[in-house]
């Protein structure tokens, strides 16, 4: 049964949701699902843009076949070929063989690399500043290199100002049948989706973010709707999710506050993070998040590193190293190129504590535009009186350095 909904007077989304599948890229946890958005305009030419996960063709072929109502499909746009995206366009081909792809070279390249049989039928390649019409409508096509595959484009409609926006403005979590932001409540319900989604997904490509951001604003003030490949449909308050893609493309916190990460074995390094976080709320800072490295999977860390100013990196020493797990989220900050936070150390071990300068010196030399404090907080078992003093210094100097952000 066909489920779909109205954009505007002529265009529909014809995606689906997905509520089954554990691992978004089999790496990352989607606990509330995840949408594929596909769009069927119906003009003089009918025009699909992009399709929809293998796991959801059924759905999505139904929702075509029915908003089609026997006409034929025309067009058929890729503006990302990732399969999650471009995974049904055989199934396309097979029941539509006489429509039209339009997409990139390197799109085209991939789509074979896959082994898709796409050769045999139309292919019409764009560039940058192309454009098609259909019949009232004309779309010009812009070119979004590594947002966040080489291949990608966005394809603006000047008639209607709606902006397919491939992987930009996306986020994980299923729709339920509310398509639009303003029919959710995003700052309550979905920004820590989007947010994690736009940080492991997309966060290593701030530059070419900020490239695609430059070139949406020379036509800002004429999109009306933004149509992203996945999560909620945009038709209201850009300002708010341009706001967040700028902090996040250009690696600034969206918060003062303060993340503390905590790698313990037997639960002493435990005790001593809840010390702290318990001596940062008496000197007045409660915007405090704090995980278990080891028992929290490492999307959620990088989403709150990319909010939060400053990060508390507690560890034990492991093997005279840093606990893997903690190594682990430090190696994916660096993939992911953050920057611009200010970091305090403390290291816990029995007879060689070394955690805190392996990670002060992993800190310095693979990350960029990084502070580390000074202070040093270097335990030995468990907390005691020295430490506990070295701890409030600890203390002190994040707080300052908070109040001078």
């Amino acid at each position: 049964m066909y489920c779909v909904r109205k954009v505007t007077d002529d265009l529909y989304w014809v995606g689906a949701n997905e509520n089954r599948l554990a691992l978004f890229e089999n790496i990352h946890p989607i606990e509330n699902g995840v949408s594929y958005n596909s769009y069927l305009l119906l003009d003089k030419k009918t025009v699909l843009f992009d399709t929809a996960d293998w796991a959801v063709c059924r759905q999505f072929l139904e929702n075509i076949e029915y908003v089609l109502n026997g006409r034929p499909l025309d067009y058929l746009v890729i503006n990302h070929m990732e399969p999650d995206h471009g995974g049904s366009i055989e199934e396309i081909l097979l029941r539509y063989p006489d429509v039209t792809i339009i997409s990139t070279e390197k799109a085209f390249m991939i789509m074979r690399q896959f082994g898709f049989k796409i050769d045999g039928h139309t292919l019409k390649e764009v560039k940058e500043g192309d454009t098609e019409t259909f019949g009232k409508h004309t779309v010009t096509f812009i070119a979004a290199p590594m947002v966040h595959w080489p291949e990608a484009m966005v394809t603006f409609d000047i008639t209607n100002g709606v902006l397919f926006a491939a992987d930009a403005f996306g986020s994980f979590g299923k729709l339920s049948g509310r398509l639009f932001n303003d029919e959710v409540n995003f700052d309550r319900d979905w920004i820590d989706d989007a947010r994690r989604y736009y940080t492991n997904i997309v966060g290593k490509y701030g530059p070419h973010v900020q490239l695609l951001l430059k070139k949406a604003s020379t036509i800002l003030g004429s999109i009306k709707i933004i149509c992203p490949l996945h999560g909620p449909v945009w038709r209201s308050d850009f300002g708010y999710i341009l706001d967040k893609y700028i902090k996040w493309s250009t690696y600034e916190p969206e918060e003062k506050g303060v993340l503390i990460i905590y790698a313990s074995m037997y639960g002493n390094t435990e005790a001593v993070a809840n010390n702290f976080a318990t001596r940062l709320v008496e000197k007045g800072i409660t915007n405090i998040k704090m995980y278990d490295v080891s028992k929290t999977h490492v999307s959620f860390l990088i989403a709150d590193t990319f909010k939060y100013s400053h990060v508390v990196l507690a560890c034990v020493t492991y093997n005279l190293g840093i606990y893997p797990v903690m190594h682990n989220y430090l190696e994916d900050m660096k993939a992911l190129n953050l920057q611009k936070r200010t970091f305090a150390v403390i290291e816990n071990g029995s007879w060689a504590p070394k955690s805190g300068s392996l990670i002060r010196e992993f800190l310095d030399e693979q990350l960029k535009e990084i502070t580390v404090l000074n202070d040093e907080v270097s335990v030995l078992s468990s907390l005691n009186e020295t430490s506990a003093n070295d701890l409030e210094q600890l203390a002190d100097a994040l707080v300052d350095s908070i109040k001078e952000a």
